[in-house]
């Protein structure tokens, strides 16, 4: 799963792509000192030399081994001068090979534990964030709305080339490399301080067990489940799933909608789909909210319009200026990204 017209690179590509532009270099000059060299040692022994004991003269002078030389220097000033000169360039050439592999294998492990510190500090600075387990179509599908809508969000999955592909498409997002439904990974989320947790792999026993374990750690995080077999709905809403999604129900219902009332699914596909970020979205009344009127609290706004009013499960739909607001009332409303953190604020 790649971003259109983005060639997928795996992580062994990538290393293999690394190393080869790391050592290309320093490979061609030992090729071609040891080249040099053999040339310049069957010409020092006026061709009476095989091409391999021309090779091996260069390679022990190169390598600082020492052992026996089967061309004879003893007579030859020359060839002496000659060794000198293929030894220094060999030993720099060595060594700036060396320097090369060290930086090789320190800097990767370096960046790579300086990224997942990096990481990590910003999510412990989280709060009322989502933590989506599964980053597949549908973990994927979820993040561009949650970043679309300006939603914090930290993704867990095993798989590495989920990620790279997630990765491919939206940067800088936070990504742990993990079991999502492993205690220690849903703590390293801040599931503590997370606002909700989307249970989207594509197995349902995962789901399940992810849905489980976040409950465990948070009784108070919201858990949205995604469900292949319907016949495992009670037991996600047993184990505490607030909410479970059936993607083959929930397409069917989109198809039969598409068809009885097309003029309200092209709405809500150009909310979706629009530059402007337009959503319905919901602003709930906080504890210690103090008493004030609709009027109050969301005065006319270009970045937002209130369509209803959730009271107690009682609907008011276009409510009226003077209608008394209070702690857990949820206001419906038409906005935008800005226009929803206005509302925020406002009634915090």
């Amino acid at each position: 799963m790649t971003r259109s017209g983005a060639p997928f690179r795996n992580v062994e590509e990538s290393l293999a792509l690394h190393a080869y532009r790391m050592f290309r270099l320093p490979l061609a000059l030992f090729v071609v000192i040891l080249a040099a060299g053999a040339a310049g040692y069957w010409v020092i022994s006026e061709g009476k030399a095989t091409l391999v004991d021309c090779v091996y003269m260069t390679f022990i002078t190169v390598a600082t081994i020492g052992y026996h030389e089967v061309i004879d220097l003893q007579y030859s000033p020359g060839g002496r001068v000659f060794t000198m000169a293929i030894a220094a360039a060999g030993i720099a050439n060595v060594a700036y090979m060396t320097s090369k592999l060290t930086a090789f294998i320190v800097e990767g492990d370096i960046n790579e534990v300086l990224r997942r510190r990096k990481m990590q500090h910003r999510i412990e600075s989280m709060k009322n964030h989502y933590i989506l387990c599964g980053m597949g179509r549908v973990g994927t599908n979820i993040a561009t709305e949650l970043i679309a809508t300006r939603r914090p969000v930290v993704g867990i999955d095993e798989s590495r080339e989920a990620i790279e592909a997630f990765n491919d498409k939206f940067s800088g997002q936070q990504i742990l490399h993990g079991d999502c439904s492993d205690d220690d990974w849903l703590l390293r989320a801040g599931i503590h301080r997370a606002a909700g947790v989307f249970a989207v792999t594509g197995d349902d026993s995962k789901n399940l067990l992810i849905t489980l374990t976040a409950k465990q750690l948070n009784p108070a995080v919201r858990i949205v489940a995604r469900c292949h077999d319907v016949r495992n709905i009670e037991k996600l809403k047993r184990v505490g799933a607030d909410s479970i999604v059936s993607p083959d129900f929930t397409g069917g219902m989109r198809m039969a909608s598409s068809m009885i009332r097309p003029a309200v699914v092209g709405f809500l596909d150009e909310m979706l789909r629009s530059e402007n970020r337009l959503r319905v979205e919901e602003v709930v009344i906080p504890a210690g909210f103090d008493g004030k009127t609709l009027a109050e609290v969301a005065p006319p706004s270009r970045d937002y319009i209130v369509l209803a009013i959730n009271d107690g499960g009682n609907w008011q739909f276009n409510p009226a200026a003077d209608y008394p607001l209070r702690a857990g009332i949820t206001l419906v409303a038409m906005a935008h990204p800005e226009g929803r953190q206005e509302l925020e604020q406002r009634v915090s």
